[in-house]
């Protein structure tokens, strides 16, 4: 939109997408039907059904709007609309952000003009004519801030060091309970603790303990937040789930982290992405089954500012590419539609 464009965002009917609504009122979105693929049978035609009610859905919305271009990331809202494109000789774009390309990305590939993949990666049903290597395009506020300004805002002490939980966009119940029984060790070695419990799985909770020198140590535990270069920016260290969107954050606000996969993931992507990221130095990765060292793991690496400026310096060397510029100019080019003439370059943080 900045270089003078129009563009129209397709989200699911989850609450977690809604919440944009409220996040971006300037931006355009469409709603449509979906649900995630599964192979349990019951989910696999209650998925087949909502496939085809988008499709018609996704047809309709092209027909409407005549749209130049069409680009998918990926996931149960990427096929219909992909399809649709095809079928209506619009040009269709993907981008895959983790390091082993899903479902969606490997079936409808073949079908688009061009493939956007993770530095490295490559797919065989995708002629190196069509790709290009680019990384995760970042929100533009997704920049690192002032620490201390950060720990205010976010109602946190100044002083102590802050550990940041996430859980992924829908939380995570082992996180959870993970944090609110380390809660009370943490902030006795005078760490503080911003757990992102996700929608439905909590209420807001501010608690003040003590550390063992008597400072005051704040827990929060927050439902969502929609202020995430905040809350990158206050942690000294963060807990996370190993999606690339998480990731490509932690680079750009340069903060280490400590992985944790989500041992279900589809294709065990998260592995393949915490591994990645812990090979290029931003962090370290700890196995599920192996949350009982995850304590041991935090305490070891949140008080060695050696060991975090090491992280902190190979995340900036990371955040070279700027993907967001890259792809938009490269959409241009594919459907002939330049800037306008004002418009501006986007530049890395």
């Amino acid at each position: 939109m900045a270089r003078g464009h129009t563009a129209t965002l397709l989200i699911s009917r989850k609450k977690v997408d809604s919440r944009l609504l409220e996040k971006y009122p300037k931006l355009k979105f469409e709603r449509m039907p979906g649900r995630a693929f599964s192979w349990r049978p019951i989910r696999l035609a209650l998925c087949a059904a909502s496939q085809l009610s988008a499709v018609i859905f996704c047809i309709r919305l092209i027909a409407r709007n005549r749209p130049d271009a069409i680009i998918g990331f990926g996931g149960f809202t990427s096929a219909p609309v992909v399809l649709a494109g095809r079928l209506g000789r619009v040009p269709v774009a993907l981008h895959e952000s983790n390091r082993i390309p899903g479902l969606a990305i490997r079936t409808l590939g073949r079908f688009a003009t061009r493939v956007y993949l993770p530095p490295g990666i490559r797919l065989s049903s995708v002629g190196s004519a069509a790709t290009r290597q680019v990384g995760l395009p970042v929100r533009q506020e997704i920049v690192r801030l002032n620490r201390a300004e950060s720990r205010a805002a976010l109602g946190l002490e100044v002083g102590p060091k802050v550990l940041a939980i996430l859980g992924g966009s829908q939380g995570a119940a082992t996180f959870n309970a993970w944090a609110r029984t380390q809660a009370p060790a943490l902030a006795a070695e005078g760490v503080q603790v911003y757990c992102l419990t996700g929608l439905d799985k909590g209420q807001a909770e501010v608690r003040e303990l003590k550390s063992r020198s008597g400072a005051t140590v704040k827990l929060i535990f927050a439902p969502f937040c929609d202020r995430m270069a905040e809350l990158l920016s206050a942690a000294d260290l963060v807990v996370s789930r190993a999606g690339s969107g998480t990731l490509a954050e932690l680079i750009r606000c340069e903060t280490p982290a400590i992985l944790v996969p989500f041992p279900h993931s589809a294709d065990n992507h998260q592995r393949a992405n915490a591994a990645f990221f812990e090979r290029q130095g931003g962090g370290l990765v700890v196995e599920q089954s192996r949350m009982a060292t995850l304590q041991a793991e935090v305490l070891e690496s949140i008080f060695n500012d050696w060991l975090l400026r090491k992280f902190r310096g190979n995340l900036r060397r990371m955040d070279r590419a700027n993907s967001l510029d890259l792809m938009i100019r490269d959409l241009e080019n594919l459907t002939g539609s330049p800037a306008s003439p004002s418009a501006p370059t986007f530049v890395p943080a």
